[in-house]
């Protein structure tokens, strides 16, 4: 009786095995290959924006505008997009919301990627997030994951601080 307990568990533990393999090596990540392998890396440099108000007149609270970038240092590129705006900034609050088609060459190689902006600013204090979309590099820059810092200085001067990895080549 042992012995056939002892079978049948071999035999449920093998079983098992070979129908939850393919699923648990699906679920696995394997190494990358050299060729796959993700190269982190850095970009900084100042950026103008030039902000185009579009007057829906659905609320005055309300805001929908027209981005057009201009990326220079490590990023020479442009970037084009549309913002999502609410709250009463002339108080220290309110909040945004964008998407930003960026295209040029970033360390030398030549694509485009898409940013998702989120900002809030309670009581004059900024809190922002820039992330790259994934899977929305192209070009040279496919396969590009990262975040990016905006700062702005005293007198409105923008800089960007771009964290980023690509694929090694």
């Amino acid at each position: 009786m042992k012995n056939l307990f002892l079978a049948l568990a071999t035999m449920s533990v093998l079983l098992g095995a070979a129908l939850f393999a393919p699923i648990f090596a699906q679920s696995q990540s394997t190494p990358a290959s050299p060729k796959e392998a993700l190269m982190p890396s850095h970009a900084t440099g100042p950026f103008e924006v030039k902000v185009t108000p579009q007057d829906d007149k659905i609320d005055p609270q309300l805001g929908r505008f027209l981005l057009d970038k201009q990326y220079h240092g490590d990023l020479e590129a442009t970037g084009i997009g549309q913002m999502l705006s609410a709250g009463n900034p002339a108080k220290g609050n309110g909040g945004y919301v964008a998407i930003e088609k960026v295209t040029g060459t970033l360390h030398g190689r030549t694509g485009s990627f898409i940013l998702q902006h989120s900002g809030t600013m309670k009581d004059n204090v900024p809190q922002m997030s820039v992330i790259l979309v994934p899977g929305s590099g192209g070009g040279q820059l496919a396969g590009i994951a990262g975040t990016m810092k905006i700062n702005i200085a005293a007198g409105g001067k923008h800089t960007y601080d771009f964290e980023y990895t690509l694929p090694a080549d």
